[in-house]
């Protein structure tokens, strides 16, 4: 086991695990329990154990990897210049080792750290590729790790080789690769590499970036870098992500332009913002080119007015470089006067249906009147009627306002007949420009043109085998053309137009068509009959109004009936008695009892003026039974007055008893008291007493205090002992009826 010379290592504490190992000499556990006690002794000692050891045992990987951890842990902190030999007698331990453990990762990743803090980048490097080649490839990865943080620290050439050589690996790492382009200023490879990621639509971030921001780096780096930039062409891949991404056109946009001005083509560069502010269709894309345009032009301005003063200060003059500063100067206050055009520019691209900007763009140019005129043709032949957003009909009206301002009715009415043939969104909206048409003709005092456009506005379309009044108003089917002879906006118009400067016999005319057409509301009838009524066309506008009441019956009716009966009876008074008597018959005639109150009130009312007492009581008896049941105690109250009034009090006992037997309790109750107060006017205290007995039925004590207290009141001032024990009687006994109060 040992010779001579190492004899001076082994003492007499040895002979023990010496003596074993000489039984057994390849057994691992005696080797390692002899490093055990062997483990405060020298490293010369420890080291003597494992040579023996593994040379016993060489593919021990227990033993070697104790054995090279010991030797290289005693070189930490060391450093690998000043103990070169101490390094490289480690180094060859490791070598020693992999001769039987190179399917070891551990021991490789050991040896590879190992080499990582020695000088010898080429040797460091090939053992790095020894390592890849024994080991399998599921334990690459492990060795790649180490390797790449190698290449980082090494830097170069050799960075560049080993991250390629990695990317056949993991091709997913490509971004790394490009940082060690950059890093290493091969801004054109690192560019190629880029373009390859972006246009590879399958690709994924390993940091969580997304191809917009792959591109954003790309172009970052293109345009940071253009001088160096030599196998792309910059512009066809600025303007590819420029189509690609459409929510970053304004980014992109400066970003080539800067490209440009990089390069020193400035008159490029204005055009790329020309270019930009021109064709964005959001107001965000705009206001950043805008934004650049403008610093990029108040730089070159301000640059050359420094190179003026600097001239001027030197006593020389260049009249060409003044020139251009003036047109410089000019070119940009053009372009700031161009910004609201501009915007206006950006909507319209964005929605060219939008009404309101239309507008807005005719209000930019001012008194310019061929631009005005320019601007609203060219809305007209874009915006679609029915995708219009805002008021359509508004913009044809200022089109031809703007030329009956100018004092040229003949465009005028050119305009508004080609506005009157637009398929507008809805019916009113075509009845607008025919009113605004026929007002631009009052306006100029010519009524009978206004009045010719009024009847050609509401004349009726001939469609073939429909009738007219089979048209729907609202039928979305038919252009507005053929449906708005039923506009009754259009028919107001026409009447008030008619009343205005017409004669009585054509508005009449017009009214009837009204009526006809079936589209008047309860106003236009009773328009029609205060127009007949004040040409003292009496019983035509009574016929009107029942037309009217023939058209719209219940509730409407109700209104019409009114209106109706209050004429009637202010023209004829007492005059016409049985056709009075008839009409308050006719309106009474399935009249809902909701509305029968006040026209039985008028009915009666007219009888006490104009007939008898007697007819008028009838009535009242008949309404309180004909109106509402929310109505009849107001009724039976009022009835009862009237009858005081003509017949005396007596007449109204009659009515109390029929108002009790017919009302709700509700109602009873306060019937009875008024009854009961009667006969204690009238002196019946027994009436009155049994009144209030009746009416006891209905109040409960602890409810209705009130009745009980009036009655009690009565019987102290009226009663005696018994009528009073009476009434307590019939308290208890009420009381009990009624459920516990809660």
């Amino acid at each position: 086991m040992a010779t001579l010379s190492d004899d001076y290592m082994i003492n007499e504490h040895d002979i023990p695990y010496e003596e074993e190992l000489l039984r057994n000499p390849y057994s691992l556990r005696s080797w390692l329990r002899y490093v055990d006690h062997k483990r405060n002794g020298t490293l010369a000692e420890l080291c003597f154990i494992y040579e023996r050891a593994i040379k016993e045992l060489p593919g021990s990987y227990k033993l070697w990897k104790q054995y090279l951890d010991l030797r290289r842990l005693k070189l930490s902190g060391m450093s690998p210049a000043r103990f070169k030999a101490q390094y490289a007698s480690v180094n060859s331990c490791y070598e020693r080792a992999l001769v039987l453990l190179n399917k070891m990762p551990r021991i490789w990743l050991d040896y590879l750290s190992f080499l990582t803090t020695q000088p010898f980048l080429t040797s460091t490097r090939r053992t790095f590729d020894r390592a890849l080649r024994a080991l399998p490839v599921t334990q690459h990865s492990r060795i790649w790790d180490l390797y790449l943080t190698f290449a980082e620290a090494a830097g170069g050439e050799t960075a560049i080789r080993v991250l390629r050589r990695y990317l056949k690996l993991e091709p997913s790492h490509i971004e790394t690769y490009v940082d060690m382009l950059i890093k290493l200023e091969r801004f054109d490879e690192a560019a190629v590499k880029l373009v390859s990621v972006v246009n590879d639509n399958r690709f994924v971030s390993i940091r969580g970036k997304s191809q917009y921001q792959i591109w954003q780096d790309l172009c970052e780096l293109v345009v940071e870098h253009c001088s160096d930039i030599k196998n792309l062409q910059v512009e066809p891949i600025i303007r590819s992500g420029i189509k690609r991404f459409t929510d970053q056109v304004g980014m992109l946009y400066c970003r080539l332009a800067m490209y440009w001005i990089k390069m020193g083509q400035l008159e490029k560069a204005r055009d790329i913002f020309e270019e930009g502010v021109t064709g964005v269709a959001t107001v965000r894309d705009f206001t950043a080119i805008f934004d650049a345009y403008a610093e990029f032009e108040e730089e070159m301005i301000t640059t050359k007015m420094e190179m003026a003063a600097e001239r001027e200060e030197s006593g020389g003059k260049d009249e060409d470089e003044d020139l251009d500063l003036d047109l410089r100067l000019l070119r940009f206050e053009r372009l700031m006067d161009r910004r609201p055009f501009l915007v206006n520019d950006v909507l319209l691209r964005q929605n060219p249906n939008n009404v309101m900007e239309w507008e807005k763009r005719v209000a930019l140019w001012g008194d310019n009147r061929s631009k005005v005129v320019e601007t609203y043709t060219q809305a007209v032949q874009t915006i679609h009627p029915k995708k219009s957003h805002g008021k359509l009909h508004e913009l044809w009206v200022h089109f031809a306002r703007f030329y009956e301002d100018g004092g040229d009715l003949d465009s005028a009415r050119s305009i508004f007949d080609r506005a009157v043939k637009v398929n507008f969104k809805t019916v009113n909206d075509l009845a607008e420009v025919w009113c605004e048409y026929a007002e631009m003709e009052t306006r100029h005092d010519d009524f009978d043109r206004a009045l010719d456009v009024m009847g050609r506005a509401t004349s009726v379309p001939k469609i073939p085998g429909v009738h007219p009044k089979q048209i729907n108003f609202h039928d979305e089917s038919l252009p507005v053309q053929q449906r708005v002879f039923k506009s009754l906006k259009l028919w107001s118009f026409y009447i008030d137009l008619e009343e205005s400067v017409g004669t009585l016999e054509s508005t009449k005319d017009v009214y009837d068509k009204v009526m006809d057409l079936r589209i008047a509301n309860p106003q236009v009838i009773v328009n029609f009959a205060t127009f007949l009524e004040e040409h003292e066309y009496f019983e035509e506008s009574f016929k009107v109004y029942e037309r009217g009441i023939e058209l719209f019956g219940w509730p409407i009716a109700f209104e019409l009936w009114n209106i109706y009966l209050q004429r009637f009876l202010k023209r004829y008074g007492g005059e016409k008695i049985e056709r009075a008597r008839d009409l308050f018959e006719q309106a009474l005639d399935k009249c809902p009892p909701k509305y029968a109150k006040p026209i039985f009130l008028m009915f009666g009312k007219f009888e006490e003026e104009n007939g008898l007492a007697r007819h008028a009581m009838r009535i009242y008896e008949r309404a309180t039974k004909s109106v509402a049941d929310e109505d009849r105690l107001e009724m039976f109250e009022f009835y009862a007055a009237k009858a005081v009034e003509s017949f005396g009090v007596v007449s109204a006992r009659e009515i109390y008893e029929s108002a009790i037997e017919s009302l709700p309790d509700k109602d009873v109750r306060i019937v009875c008291l008024k009854y009961a107060d009667l006969e204690r006017k009238l002196g019946e205290i027994d009436r009155a007493r049994a009144i209030y007995g009746y009416a006891s039925q209905f109040f409960d004590p602890r409810v209705q205090p009130e009745f009980w207290q009036t009655w009690h009141d009565f019987e102290v001032k009226h009663g005696n002992e018994d009528t009073f024990k009476e009434m307590l009687r019939i308290k208890r006994s009420v009381q009990a009826q009624f459920p516990s109060a809660i």
